[in-house]
Order: structure tokens, then C-alpha cells, then sequence
């Protein structure tokens, strides 16, 4: 799968983990920053990621920094993005199931790397149900 990340400085290590990680496991990983922990601005590094998902370069991406609320926020200004914060299992797999979530926003001072890297997981392998849940992501898009 292709994947955009980007994370700002307080969702920087976390970033790098979970990018090792997927790398590993055969993703496509396309890295937009921040490179460090020195103090940056969230939307100069998620919005080019948001942005290349929703031009369809990347089928998913993932945001990072201290909570998920910013990088979800930055991204779900974009027509097309549908961002979830997650701080567990059962919200990352209804994100999928029932929003079709194409990225994924983590706090990394919500959760444990062990933690977020069991959302990632299960984030990029829960499917779509589709169903009466389509009617509603399509009003979502109409509106």
C-alpha cells in the first residue's frame, strides 16, 4: 500500500517507529516531514500530506503530533479526506468499517508506540463495510 506520513514535533518519534515499521512490512512510505523535534508548525508538513491523499497519490496516509487533533484537523479541511483520531482498537477499526478512513490521526502522548502501532495495524487492514454505511459518506461529500 502507499502511504503518506507526516507528524509535527511532538508526534516525531512515534513517526519514525511506525514508518520503520511499515517499510518492513512492504509499504510504500512517503515521508513529508517534520524531521525532527525541534518545535514546528503542524500544517506546514500534514497539509502536503492531506494533500496528496486527496489528489490520490497515496491510497492512505498518517498523521502524528501530540494528541491527533490537529493533524486530523488540518486534514479534514480537504475535500476527499476522511481523518479519524484514534486512541484505541475499537475506534480505529470503526473508522474503517463504518467512515472508510482514508488516513489516520494518533496522539502520541495519548497512547503507548506498543499501542499505536496495534491501531496502525489493524487501521490498514480493517475493510470498508460499505452498505447503508456508503449512503452516508456520500451525503458526507454532497454536502
Amino acid at each position: 500500500m502507499k502511504i503518506a506520513i507526516a507528524c509535527d514535533h511532538a508526534g516525531f518519534k512515534y513517526k519514525e517507529q511506525i514508518k520503520t515499521v511499515l517499510i518492513e512490512k512492504g509499504h510504500q512510505v512517503k515521508d513529508f516531514g517534520t524531521y525532527s523535534t525541534d518545535c514546528c508548525d503542524y500544517p506546514d508538513y500534514i497539509r502536503p500530506a492531506a494533500e496528496a491523499v486527496a489528489a490520490g497519490k497515496f491510497e492512505r496516509g498518517i498523521v502524528l503530533c501530540g494528541t491527533g487533533n490537529s493533524g486530523a484537523m488540518v486534514a479534514n479541511k480537504l475535500v476527499g479526506i476522511r481523518c479519524a483520531v484514534c486512541w484505541d482498537l475499537r475506534s480505529a477499526r470503526f473508522s474503517r468499517e463504518n467512515n472508510d478512513a482514508n488516513m489516520l490521526a494518533l496522539g502520541e502522548r495519548m497512547t503507548s508506540i506498543y499501542e499505536a502501532l496495534e491501531i496502525v495495524d489493524l487501521w490498514l487492514n480493517a475493510p470498508f463495510a460499505g452498505g447503508r454505511h456508503q449512503h452516508r459518506l456520500d451525503k458526507m461529500e454532497n454536502n
